[in-house]
């Protein structure tokens, strides 16, 4: 017997969660500006740029959520911004940390998909 389908869709639901985590690194990352502007040779040089990119590169993510493949792309900005240690440190160390926050939701989503298997979430109780 397979567990009966919960009322709500929780995986709808993450994806809100996921899609707040975007705009909430965007913010961040959008804070390394100044300090591309400060220590940097300004925001006009690659260093800037890159920057840009990588907030433009977080808002398109947000319009993939649907995606089953758009974690891949999360991923692969995270990678950018991870290997842009060399660029500019806080942003590599801005990637080091949403890439942990990332590892810890995509924990949480395969809990709740083995446990909206199993028929065990509240929303599936009789």
């Amino acid at each position: 017997m397979t567990a009966p389908a919960p009322r709500k869709d929780p995986m709808k639901s993450f994806r809100g969660i996921m899609a707040g985590t975007l705009i909430l690194e965007v913010i961040v990352v959008a804070l390394a500006l100044p300090v591309v502007a400060k220590l940097g040779d300004g925001i006009g040089t690659g260093t800037g740029y890159l920057v840009l990119g990588l907030i433009v590169a977080l808002i398109g993510t947000c319009a993939l959520l649907k995606r089953p493949w758009a974690v891949w792309v999360i991923a692969a900005v995270h990678v950018v911004m991870i290997a842009s240690w060399v660029a500019l440190t806080a942003l590599g160390v801005i990637g080091v940390l949403f890439t942990l926050v990332w590892c810890y939701l995509l924990w949480l989503r395969r809990d709740v998909a083995r446990r909206m298997a199993e028929g065990r979430l509240p929303s599936q109780q009789t």
